[in-house]
């Protein structure tokens, strides 16, 4: 799999008027129009392409725009504005038909009322006060799943809104392609890793199938002394290796060779997103622990025990967050601090949890599981950094899906954890233990999360949106 590249994808800015006004008003909307979306661009504050399109001003000319969007493969959503007066009667073909995310900027050219020269003519040119509100109706009226984003298109806090979106619509149309290998099938009795595939994919667009761990298992068999040399050579330089024994060493090969085996299965396949479970590890030496983690790291999405919901959601996570601090990855809230006043969670997994939260440089460790049958498995063992952070979930309750996002605030161990051989974080849920632990439960949030620091709250909310799925804030 190629790095996630969010320039492969653009969004379009299409703006409305009408031909009432005549020829030079229209010039100068062009003018505005471009001006602003150069502006956007060599900012560098928002991660895709803006793509200017000519002033609308007929039916036909919004149907026309809109079909194109929709068949543009770099197009991933497409951004309005009604410099003017545009009657909305003619977007109401081409919005019916639009199937790319859509965000409405509310802005206007000039920021300030030039209150000493203020005339008609600059009535007529700049009326996007009024000019969005008609257009805000119709897709109201249309039931139109936007973002509307108020404000002068050079404050930061606009252009930030405009980033987040643009950086889901990506997402999403990753999703529309998203092909996930469920290896080894669900944890037995498991009830919230289970969910209707095909719903899912009539929902979100991406599809899920079932492999066996032999399919798997034949990729690792195939790869060579010397590509496994040149890995573990690589995870020298790059992890603190503790390898003090003959068994170590052959662990932390084993693991080389399923990272080697596993990408490749990845790669052939076309897959951006994978689950394991720990009860179908037959042709295995290990749990895939290292080779998980790594692969998490390179944009793929993962969900242990079979979530393939929870793979989905941290494959679009990733897409949303590339280029951002703070890393995406798999998690699971595991067990509990209780003292009183003090209250916090410890999020771990087993193995599974992605270096890109790491605080430090990890440290590359064989231990024992204790589960799953299997030799001790290789694993990256590290801390993450304190600070604001989120943890989501999507569920399948019959007939909706359902995402649950809850606001936390990474805090720091209250000591080393010298016996805790895995990667781990603590937080404090929002707004605080109790309720966002009651909240969570009583909204059926899952065991399994994706956690991460380079998003926040926003990129949800959005997602939802175009997503047309219930969101369920707790904060």
């Amino acid at each position: 799999m190629d790095k996630i590249n969010l320039k492969q994808f653009e969004v379009w800015f299409i703006t409305g008027s009408q031909h009432l006004y005549g020829e030079e008003t229209l010039k100068q909307v062009a003018v505005n129009a471009q001006k602003i979306v150069e502006h956007f661009n060599e900012s560098g504050k928002i991660a895709l392409e803006v793509v200017w399109k000519h002033t609308v001003k007929t039916p036909e000319e919004i149907k026309d725009v809109l079909q194109a969007a929709n068949t543009s493969k770099k197009c991933v959503g497409v951004i309005t504005w009604m410099h003017t007066f545009s009657p909305a009667k003619m977007w109401i073909n081409g919005l019916k038909h639009l199937q790319k995310p859509l965000l409405h900027l509310h802005t206007q050219a000039n920021r300030d009322i030039p209150w000493s020269s203020i005339d008609m003519d600059f009535m007529n040119l700049n009326q996007a006060a009024h000019g969005d509100r008609e257009f805000g109706y119709i897709c109201t009226r249309l039931n139109l799943p936007r973002k509307v984003v108020v404000g002068y298109w050079q404050n930061a806090e606009v252009q930030q809104k405009i980033n987040i979106w643009s950086r889901v619509a990506a997402a999403w149309a990753d999703s529309q392609n998203m092909k996930i290998a469920r290896i080894g099938d669900n944890m037995r009795e498991v009830a919230v890793t289970e969910g209707n595939k095909v719903s899912a994919q009539i929902q979100f667009g991406y599809s899920v199938n079932g492999y066996g761990v032999g399919d798997v298992v034949k990729y690792i068999n195939s790869v060579s002394d010397k590509e496994v040399n040149t890995l573990l050579q690589e995870y020298n330089d790059i992890y603190t290796v503790m390898a003090n024994t003959p068994e170590a060493e052959k662990s932390i090969y084993e693991a080389a060779k399923q990272e080697i085996g596993f990408r490749a299965f990845l790669e052939d396949g076309g897959f951006t997103a994978f689950t394991t479970t720990f009860e179908n590890l037959h042709g295995l030496h290990q749990l895939p622990g290292l080779a998980v983690q790594r692969l998490m790291a390179d944009g793929y999405g993962f969900g242990a025990e079979g979530d393939w919901k929870t793979a989905a959601l941290l494959r679009t996570m990733k897409v949303m967050a590339v280029g951002l601090p703070g890393g995406v990855s798999f998690m699971e809230d595991y067990t509990y601090h209780l003292e009183p006043g003090r209250e916090r969670v410890l999020g771990a997994h087993m193995l599974e949890v992605c270096s890109s939260i790491a605080s430090v440089k990890p440290t590359l460790e064989v231990h024992s599981l204790g589960i799953g049958g299997k030799a001790d498995p290789a694993r990256l063992v590290f801390n993450v950094s304190p600070g604001p952070a989120l943890n989501a979930s999507m569920i399948d309750l019959g007939d909706h899906f359902r995402l649950i996002v809850n606001e936390v605030e990474t805090v720091e161990a209250d000591a080393k954890l010298p016996n805790l051989p895995v990667a781990r974080t603590v937080w404090i849920p929002k707004p605080d233990f109790v309720i966002g632990a009651k909240r969570w439960i009583e909204s059926g949030g899952a065991h399994h999360t994706v956690y991460s620091q380079a998003l926040s709250a926003e990129f949800l909310v959005d997602f939802a949106t175009i997503a047309e799925i219930e969101l369920i804030p707790i904060k």
